[in-house]
């Protein structure tokens, strides 16, 4: 190991989040960024050289990160939501991944002449697209909601899944290098499969029981998916990975067990050691292998992209109620993602002591691909959606911070006008009464890493603050400005923002524009709907303009928003510029006392 170890590790380190942070400020996945890192420090500089900066470390380190990784994807993975996604999903992460693997399995054995394990091995690594480069690519296309769906829950689905399968097909492979393939390779899943089962139920038992203070849930999980690994292996040969997969998705499962703090720390980690792991990866990457590909390569990804996509999406889609250019989008985005290369990467350097010379072959091949994906679809999807028809016009949606009853009565009154709504709250209970409303909702953190994987921004285009928290409304804000644009997301005012008082104003520079008014607070809305007001709606017109209609209505009137003769949502601020006209439509909230001045009034 060199002198400076410590100081290139760290500069992986920060160079993998600095992707990440680039990635996510320009709407891109970050895999394209990192590869192009890892290739730049590897081969191109020479600054990161994997095998002498770590020696007879790199093997274990690689192997204890994609257990971390594989056990946080198969935490995600609850039966009861692939029931739920409709027959599409279902089949498609089914029977349809089954059938892509196998096709691809069979190009690579054609066209690169690798054997028949390898290639079996190498389709099983391509079938997995993610999240992570599925979500980045649909707030960019954004695609009808029927597509959107379809592709974002086959990614999150088929992580886990196609990993589940590469596992599988990797130990029978390491099995028959032992003899008797079946004896060895059962006992390698019954290892695997108890080992995990065990861990889970231990930590189950301690979790519910409330045997460790909650400080300790996080590590202590860590430590015993590595504990978990360890074991398995030392019990039989290199079934660790499955145990750890079989872990979480059993834990995954498990009713009445709160996992959202330890699910929240393990994709923190992942996003570290995908980052940093990744970048050591594609620094082994050597140009000449690059070369080694040939021609072959070529007749994979043509058969990845032209034939085993467009049948699975045929065949799983075979009764629904699609039509051929939705089909034909869901046919085209396919990005293969970061979970493909790194648990390629570990597979091909174990292989590599078990004696298969293409093994690292079969690793470049699988980066390849997924370049070529990544670029080739973030490049032309979009153009493809809109020449296929099946893309969504500007973003109308609305994403509401909070679950209140005050961002209740809002969403109601914006879907009652047809727009596109999501409530997101960390409180179960506010996100069950939104639900009951009808509301869409997102029960979570809106700026943690699992909104990033799974909340659904397809035709969301603003964002409105209205939770109780200051300090949440001011973070969700900053955090979606790039997202949306800063004239898009807007915060109300709370309380403790008093204009008088430096210390509890939040400074100028971190503001959003104030929705409705500066004197309009949280407690205020709140106060009016708990005494009967009402949000509605009133058509203007050349008799009855905006002027007449605050005259008449006076304070008894807050108006929130204004819908144009195109149906265009404007909001009310104190800085707002545009003055309805009429034939537009403006939703107001009317005090109970102006409620019952209008009934009189209309009889």
């Amino acid at each position: 190991m060199p002198e400076n170890a410590g100081l290139i590790i760290a500069i992986i380190c920060l160079l993998g989040i600095g992707a990440q942070w680039l990635a996510w400020w320009l709407k891109l996945p970050a895999i394209l960024i990192l590869l192009l890192i890892g290739m730049i420090a590897g081969p191109a500089t020479g600054l990161v050289r994997p095998d002498a900066l770590f020696g007879d470390l790199l093997f274990p380190l690689v192997s204890l990160g994609v257990a971390v990784i594989l056990f946080e994807g198969a935490l995600t993975l609850r039966v009861r939501e692939i029931r739920g996604q409709g027959e599409v999903v279902r089949n498609m992460v089914t029977f349809g991944a089954l059938l892509n693997w196998l096709i691809i399995a069979a190009a690579a054995w054609f066209f690169m002449d690798l054997p028949p394990a390898l290639a079996l091995l190498f389709g099983a690594l391509v079938t997995v697209t993610g999240p992570t480069v599925i979500m980045p690519l649909l707030r960019t296309v954004r695609p009808k909601a029927s597509v959107a769906n379809i592709l974002r829950w086959e990614g999150i689905l088929i992580d886990p899944l196609g990993a589940l399968l590469a596992v599988l097909v990797y130990e029978f492979i390491v099995s028959g290098q032992e003899g008797h393939t079946l004896l060895v390779f059962g006992e390698t899943l019954l290892v695997g499969a108890l080992t995990g089962g065990a861990g889970a139920l231990g930590l189950a038992t301690v979790l519910r029981r409330h045997l460790m203070p909650e400080f300790l849930h996080n590590v202590a999980t860590l430590a015993l998916v590595l504990g978990v690994f360890t074991l398995s292996n030392a019990l039989a040969h290199e079934s660790g990975l499955l145990a750890v997969t079989i872990m979480g998705m059993w834990l995954a499962n498990m009713d009445d067990l709160d996992l959202e703090d330890i699910l929240g720390f393990k994709e923190s980690l992942s996003v570290l050691l995908i980052s940093s792991l990744f970048i050591v990866l594609a620094a082994r990457i050597e140009f000449a292998h690059l070369a080694e590909l040939g021609w072959g390569a070529l007749g994979v990804i043509v058969v990845i992209l032209v034939v085993a996509r467009p049948l699975m999406v045929w065949l799983s889609t075979l009764g629904s109620k699609l039509g051929f250019p939705e089909k034909a989008l869901l046919a085209w985005i396919a990005p293969r993602g970061i979970v493909a290369a790194a648990v390629s990467a570990l597979f091909a350097l174990k292989l590599e002591q078990l004696g298969f010379a293409q093994a690292q072959l079969m690793v470049t091949l699988t980066f390849l691909v997924i370049i070529v994906t990544v670029v080739l679809q973030s490049a032309t999807a979009r153009r493809v959606a809109d020449r296929l028809g099946v893309s969504e016009p500007d973003p109308r949606g609305v994403l509401i911070v909070g679950g209140n009853r005050v961002a209740q009565a809002v969403g109601e009154a914006l879907k009652n006008k047809g727009f596109r709504v999501v409530l997101a709250d960390t409180s179960w209970e506010n996100v069950r009464a939104a639900r009951m409303a009808g509301l869409g909702t997102y029960f979570g953190n809106v700026v943690s890493q699992h909104a990033d994987r799974h909340l659904d921004l397809v035709g969301i285009g603003r964002l409105f603050a209205m939770s109780q928290r200051p300090a949440m409304n001011a973070l969700a804000c900053l955090y979606y400005k790039t997202e949306f644009g800063p004239t898009n997301v807007y915060s109300l005012k709370s309380p403790e923002e008093r204009d008088d008082s430096d210390k509890r104003t939040l400074a100028a520079t971190y503001r959003s524009p104030r929705l409705f008014d500066e004197d309009v607070t949280f407690p205020k809305l709140a106060s009016l709907l708990s005494k009967g007001a009402e949000i509605r709606a009133t058509r203007l017109s050349e008799n009855f303009d905006f002027a007449t209609y605050r005259e008449r209505h006076g304070h008894g009137v807050i108006p929130l928003f204004a819908l144009d003769a195109r149906e265009r949502l404007h909001v009310f601020t104190a800085e707002a510029r545009f003055k309805p006209q009429p034939g537009w439509t403006v939703l107001g909230l009317f005090s109970a006392e102006a409620v019952a001045a209008d009934h009189a009034r209309t009889g």
